[in-house]
């Protein structure tokens, strides 16, 4: 994969920068510049090029087209039914040894509603709600990966999976087993995981992570699962796969909450770009 190229170069700090370079609004708001920077001497050109910046930064910016985008180019699984979740409790009431591990996806600076200490973002702590839900349905212990992305650079910032610990015993009730504080992207939350719940004994690993986000993790898993003797086995375990309750017109029409999923959609469909695996 295209992340995983720049990791093994030594450039994985550059990662954020590109993606918010090449990620929408950025490419069609350069169309539309380089359409008025050549009006004088290229009228015809110039208007094409506007036509589709502006077309673009529409289309970017639609629920409707992040969902079409999301359907056609991420093989996402299916959530877990009612069914799966009752095997899954009688397997852990055997005894087997399974564990659920929610990924981490970003933190927020200084939360001032919490006297200033670092938040995790919206869909991380969506990710933790469902995965300490989905603890208390099937009896499973939880883990948490995740420590300080590639955009962080501050050590005072708290590692995701810490906080994440925190967040689920005070607010849900439900303790973490195994943290993993030291990855910095879905490869390493992959290989430390893996590596962390297998000394532990573990046999399954039921992950927790966006539906947008999940084919991506799934294959780091796997790789990271099987390329060891003792292959753990990886089931998904998807969540946030909803879209807003909008009407079919308010779909097509340009809004913050599609210009947020075409990001997270195209981000994935990007980083997926050469990985044959």
């Amino acid at each position: 994969m295209i992340a995983d190229w720049l990791t093994a170069a030594g450039l994985g700090s550059i990662k954020p920068v590109l993606a918010a370079l090449v990620l929408p609004p950025v490419p069609f708001i350069a169309l539309a510049l380089a359409g008025a920077g050549v009006a004088r001497a290229r009228p015809r050109t110039a208007r094409w090029l506007t036509a589709v910046g502006c077309i673009g930064v529409w289309s970017s910016c639609c629920t409707g087209v992040a969902h079409w985008i999301e359907t056609t180019w991420l093989p996402e699984p299916p959530a877990l039914t009612a069914g799966q979740r009752a095997v899954l409790k009688s397997r852990a009431a055997a005894g087997e040894p399974l564990a659920i591990v929610v990924l981490g996806g970003g933190m927020d600076r200084g939360a001032s509603e919490y006297d200033g200490r670092d938040d995790l973002a919206n869909a991380p702590l969506a990710r933790l709600r469902y995965a300490a839900w989905l603890s208390r349905q099937t009896g499973i212990p939880l883990a948490a990966s995740g420590g300080r992305g590639w955009g962080s650079s501050d050590p005072a910032v708290a590692a995701e999976a810490t906080r994440t610990a925190e967040i689920a015993q005070a607010e849900f009730g439900t303790p973490l087993r195994w943290i993993e504080a030291t990855s910095r992207d879905t490869h390493e939350n992959a290989v430390n995981t893996v590596a962390l719940l297998r000394a532990a004994g573990v046999h399954e690993i039921l992950l927790v992570t966006t539906g947008w986000h999940l084919p991506r993790a799934l294959r780091e898993f796997r790789a990271a699962a099987g390329a060891v003797p003792g292959a753990i086995v990886i089931t998904p375990a998807p969540m946030g796969q909803a879209y807003p309750a909008d009407t079919v017109a308010t779909r097509w029409m340009p809004s913050g909450a599609g210009l947020l999923r075409m990001h997270e959609v195209l981000h994935e469909v990007l980083a997926g770009i050469g990985d044959h695996r």
